[in-house]
C-alpha cells in the first residue's frame, strides 16, 4: 500500500479477539439470531438497532478499529483486509439489509484510520470502542430528480468562523435512524456528492476540493424524511432523505485535505467490499437451497443436481476472487489491487445473482412465499446490485485491458 495508507502499529492496550473467534461469534450470531429478526426489521423498514447491539457487545462493532485503539484492526488500512470481508458476508447472509449498514460503519472507521488526525482517531474511536457509537458516509445527491419527484437533491456549504455550515439534503442515507455519526461528502463548488466532483466526473483523481465532514447526527439542525424511502428491497437499510438546516461542522471535523478521498482513490478500496455483502446473499440461499431439498427428497432429480452444483462452484468462486483482491491489498500491490476489486465486484455479482435463482428453479414457488429468506434475498440482492451500473464497470475492466485512462472507483463512461 502507499504510505498514506497504513500506520506504524503499536501493542493493543487490552485483549482482543482474535481473527478466528471474532469470525465464530459473528457466525453464531447470525445463524441464531440476526437471520430470525431479518424478516421483522423488512416489514417495518426498520434499523436493526438490536443487531448493532449484539455486535457492540460481542467487541465485534469496532472491527476496522486498529488494535492500539481497542479494535480488531481488520480492513484495508491495516493489511488485514480478509477477515473483515469475511465478517461482511457472514452478516449479509443473515440480512443483506444490515450487511449495507455495517459496510458503510465499517468503511466510515477505515477513513478515519487513514486519513483522521491522531486527536480524530483517538476521540472517534473511542466512542466506537467504548460507546458503540455507529458510523456511516453519505455522499448521494442525485442531480437530476426522477419522474415523479418534485424536490431536487444536494447540499451547499458555507464557510463560518470556525467551521462551515451545511444546507440541502443528501438521498440514499443508509443507516439514517441508527447512526450516531455520519461523513459528509460535500463539495464546495456546488451539489454533487463525491462521484459528480470534477475529479470524479473527468475519470482522474488530480484534485478537489470534496470534502469529508464528521457531523454528529444528534444535532438538531439535522432531520430526517422517512417519507421518500419506499423501495422494493434493502428496506432495513433505513436510506431516508435527510435535511441540513444550516449545520455547523466545526474545522477540526474535517477528515483528511481537500480531496483526499478522489486523490488516494479510496473509492476502489471500497468496491470489493459491496462483493462481500453480494456473497453473503448467495451463501443464504445456497444453504437454503440444500436444507429444502434435502427435507423434500429432490436431491435424486438429476436436474435438482446440477443447481446445486453450480450454486457450489458459484460460492466457492466468489470466496476465491475475495480471497485474490484481499492479498493483493495485504501485499500493496495497489494498482492492482483496484482493478482486481472492480472485476471481484463485476464477477460476484453476477455468480450471486444466478446462484439465487438456482435456488428458486430447484426449490420451486414455495421458496418465494415469506417467511421464506429467498423471497428477501431475492428483492434484496436485486435492489443492492444497482449501487453500481455493471455495464460501466465492465466497461471499465475493458478500457483497463486496452490500456485506456479508466476510474476504478466510480467506472465513468
Amino acid at each position: 500500500m502507499t504510505a498514506d495508507l497504513v500506520h506504524g502499529t503499536q501493542e493493543p492496550h487490552g485483549p482482543v479477539l482474535g481473527h478466528r473467534a471474532a469470525l465464530d461469534s459473528a457466525q453464531k450470531m447470525a445463524a441464531e439470531t440476526f437471520s430470525a429478526r431479518a424478516d421483522d426489521y423488512d416489514r417495518r423498514a426498520a434499523f436493526p438497532a438490536e443487531d448493532f447491539d449484539d455486535l457492540f457487545a460481542a467487541g465485534l462493532l469496532a472491527a476496522a478499529v486498529p488494535r492500539e485503539y481497542g479494535g480488531l484492526g481488520f480492513g484495508p488500512q491495516q493489511r488485514n483486509t480478509l477477515p473483515l470481508w469475511e465478517l461482511t458476508t457472514i452478516l449479509a447472509s443473515a440480512d443483506l439489509s444490515l450487511a449495507r449498514c455495517w459496510e458503510g460503519h465499517a468503511n466510515s472507521l477505515v477513513l478515519i484510520d487513514a486519513l483522521g488526525t491522531p486527536e480524530q482517531r483517538r476521540r472517534w474511536f473511542a466512542g466506537v470502542v467504548e460507546r458503540g457509537e455507529k458510523w456511516v458516509a453519505w455522499s448521494g445527491e442525485p442531480r437530476a430528480p426522477k419522474p415523479g419527484e418534485t424536490g431536487r437533491f444536494g447540499t451547499t456549504l458555507t464557510p463560518v468562523e470556525g467551521g462551515w455550515t451545511v444546507r440541502g439534503t443528501k438521498a440514499f442515507a443508509t443507516s439514517a435512524t441508527g447512526a450516531q455519526w455520519a461523513v459528509l461528502f460535500v463539495d464546495p463548488a456546488g451539489p454533487g456528492g463525491a462521484r459528480h466532483a470534477p475529479a470524479a466526473r473527468n475519470g482522474r483523481a488530480t484534485g478537489s476540493g470534496l470534502l469529508m465532514l464528521a457531523c454528529d447526527l444528534s444535532d438538531p439542525t439535522v432531520s430526517v424524511d422517512s417519507s421518500w424511502w419506499d423501495p422494493v428491497g434493502m428496506r432495513a437499510t433505513v436510506s431516508h432523505l435527510v435535511r441540513f438546516d444550516d449545520t455547523f461542522i466545526p474545522r477540526d471535523h474535517l477528515i483528511g485535505a481537500p480531496g483526499s478521498y478522489l486523490t488516494g482513490h479510496w473509492q476502489a478500496a471500497f468496491v470489493p467490499h459491496y462483493a462481500s455483502s453480494f456473497l453473503g446473499a448467495a451463501q443464504a440461499a445456497h444453504d437454503y437451497g440444500l436444507a429444502y431439498l434435502r427435507k423434500q427428497g429432490k436431491g435424486a432429480d438429476p436436474y435438482v443436481r446440477q443447481r446445486v452444483g453450480s450454486m457450489a462452484v458459484n460460492v466457492d468462486t466468489a470466496r476465491l476472487w475475495l480471497r485474490h483482491v484481499a492479498a493483493l491489498w495485504d501485499e500493496d500491490r495497489v494498482d492492482e489491487a483496484r482493478l482486481a476489486g472492480s472485476k471481484a465486484r463485476h464477477v460476484v455479482e453476477h455468480l450471486a445473482e444466478e446462484t439465487v435463482h438456482h435456488c428458486i428453479r430447484a426449490c420451486g414457488a414455495r421458496s418465494l412465499v415469506r417467511p421464506s429468506p429467498v423471497e428477501r434475498i431475492l428483492r434484496d440482492l436485486t435492489f443492492y446490485q444497482r449501487h453500481d451500473n455493471d455495464d460501466h464497470i465492465l466497461a471499465t475492466i475493458g478500457r483497463a485491458a486496452l490500456g485506456e485512462d479508466h476510474d476504478p472507483s466510480f467506472h465513468t463512461p
